[in-house]
């Protein structure tokens, strides 16, 4: 779980461990925010991990960490990300014009949301590959988002990340890797929300651990053979079957044409 230390990746890390798993949770700099994860485990099979994912060797690292520590590497969740916080605290409020945005900014955000997941899937997929299965889970956002005025470099971004999906979907047929897209579904409460928002507003964010229930689907044998989609967790009823709620929240990732 790269991105594991706060956010969706706190939720998704503690989700994967009470469920059964054995987690390596990354972050790029906050060691002290995944050693806080690894301290609320449930099993203690969390094992934190400063690397960067926009570094190839720290990425290698984590997918030997994981063969060391497990002997294999079942999962890959590609968490980590940079906001729109970066370029402003005040996006929410005061859109930042693309050309305002500073390049050192637009280069720190494309390579975490953009070619992190590359360097991390290119250094996992060989081990899954020869075990003839995994899936690779890219965390993703609205489509609605991806086109929102003044969210450069995080809109396009993830509009990226999902052509990735889609994409190494196809790369991957027939080897029993699969990779599909998730999102929480609306505005969530994460650190990417500036401190500054107003409580009104900040009382309507979603809980992060929404994204938990169809995070375990994917990461099952029950999601086996599904891959190239995109999964909206404010989608997912929990008052029926996983296979249904599954339904009930999927699409193509990627783009819809026509």
């Amino acid at each position: 779980m790269t991105g594991g230390g706060r956010g969706l990746g706190r939720a998704m890390v503690l989700g994967l461990e009470a469920a059964g798993a054995r987690v390596i949770a990354t972050a790029a700099r906050e060691a002290a925010e995944v050693e806080a994860v690894a301290a609320e485990s449930v099993n203690g099979h969390i094992t934190p991990m400063i690397a960067d994912v926009a570094r190839e060797e720290d990425c290698d690292r984590v997918v030997a960490m994981a063969r060391e520590r497990f002997g294999r590497l079942d999962i890959l969740v590609n968490n980590a990300a940079r906001g729109m916080k970066y370029v402003s605290e005040r996006f929410l409020s005061e859109p930042t014009r693309f050309w305002e945005a500073h390049p050192e900014v637009w280069r720190m955000v494309i390579d975490t949301n953009v070619t992190g997941p590359f360097l991390m899937a290119r250094a996992a997929v060989p081990g899954m590959i020869a075990a003839g299965h995994g899936p690779i889970i890219n965390i993703t956002m609205n489509h609605s988002t991806m086109r929102r005025r003044g969210f450069s470099p995080y809109g396009p971004s993830k509009a990226a990340l999902e052509s990735e999906t889609i994409i190494w979907a196809q790369d991957l047929e027939g080897t029993g890797v699969t990779v599909n897209a998730l999102l929480p579904g609306g505005p969530t409460a994460t650190g990417m929300i500036p401190e500054g928002l107003a409580q009104e507003a900040r009382s309507n964010l979603l809980d992060p651990t929404i994204i938990v229930p169809p995070l375990l689907w994917l990461a099952s044998e029950a999601s086996s053979g599904v891959t190239g989609r995109r999964l909206d967790a404010s989608r997912w009823q929990r008052e029926v079957s996983a296979s249904e709620a599954a339904a009930k929240s999927m699409a193509d990732a990627g783009w819809t044409v026509g």
